[in-house]
């Protein structure tokens, strides 16, 4: 047997670590948000050939478009704006084969209203919240004991804080924004988390039952010694696939997969080095009051 929770101070530390440089991200750069958050308009323009990104952004200047963004990527142009009618796009895709005189074929075109990610934000902090509370009550009646669903939504909310505050950092650093597609991997993150932590609890149950006289702390670290390798493999399954996805996918979902392996890291994570040794110093601290 693995005396794992001997170094639960280092474990506590690395997460300290982890979560205050992200939320100091938070609180000093913030994030990016997509359209679906602040509303606007995204093309995506193909040319039959190459054009100077300064021009194209002079004749968006000349029609007086509110620009958010623009890349050039060969004879392709992404361009990010404030909402633009219909009528507004028709007339700048003429103008730009006009002035330009190149043939244009529009790829995507989609414009959506702020509302969209206000509703989005507020269904999942509803269902967040609704899922926290069945988690609570399942597992406190599982379980037989409030500190094991206590402990596994405090991993859970570890999770949480590493995904965001990480996310936090990405978007700062190499563009990323917030979308439905990482409410999304928040989410998967959250339910990732809670799955593996129940898997090393029943065991910790299992054996604190069998044996009465077992210490917690001698239950969990027999628990996590063999729960580990299952652990590591599963999670392992998971992280290849990601990663795959990560270096072949396309760039629109290139965030979304690193968030995916983000979570499903600090999950891996959380569950044995945090969930764990938190439940046993809460049945302590219970032991110690009766």
């Amino acid at each position: 047997m693995i005396n794992f929770l001997k170094y639960r101070w280092l474990y506590f530390l690395i997460s300290t670590v982890v979560i205050g440089a992200g939320l100091f991200s938070v609180v000093k750069w913030g994030f990016r948000y997509s359209i679906d958050f602040t509303g606007g308009s995204n093309f995506e323009f193909q040319m039959d050939k190459v054009i100077e990104k300064s021009k194209i952004q002079k004749i968006l200047d000349l029609n007086k478009i509110s620009v958010v963004s623009l890349k050039q990527q060969d004879k392709n142009i992404i361009l990010r704006t404030k909402v633009l009618d219909q009528n507004k796009e028709s007339l700048l895709k003429k103008d730009l084969e006009a002035k330009l005189k190149i043939k244009i074929t529009v790829l995507r075109s989609e414009t959506v209203g702020p509302i969209l990610g206000r509703e989005a934000i507020n269904k999942t902090l509803i269902a967040s919240i609704l899922a926290i509370v069945g988690i609570l009550i399942y597992m406190s009646f599982a379980f037989k004991g409030f500190n094991f669903a206590f402990s596994a939504v405090l991993a859970m909310f570890h999770d949480l804080l590493v995904v965001v505050g990480t996310y936090s950092l990405l978007s700062h650093f190499f563009g990323a924004e917030v979308d439905t597609m990482f409410v999304t991997a928040v989410l998967t993150t959250m339910s990732f988390s809670v799955h593996d932590t129940i898997v090393i609890f029943d065991k910790i149950r299992e054996y604190h039952n069998e044996q009465g006289s077992l210490e917690m702390e001698s239950a969990a670290n027999q628990a996590l010694t063999e729960t580990m390798v299952r652990s590591l493999n599963n999670s392992m399954t998971i992280l290849f696939m990601l990663l795959a996805l990560t270096m072949m996918g396309g760039s629109t979902i290139r965030f979304f997969i690193l968030t995916l392996l983000i979570g499903t890291i600090t999950g891996t994570y959380s569950s044995p080095f945090v969930a764990t040794p938190i439940l046993v110093l809460l049945e302590k601290m219970k032991k110690q009051k009766s």
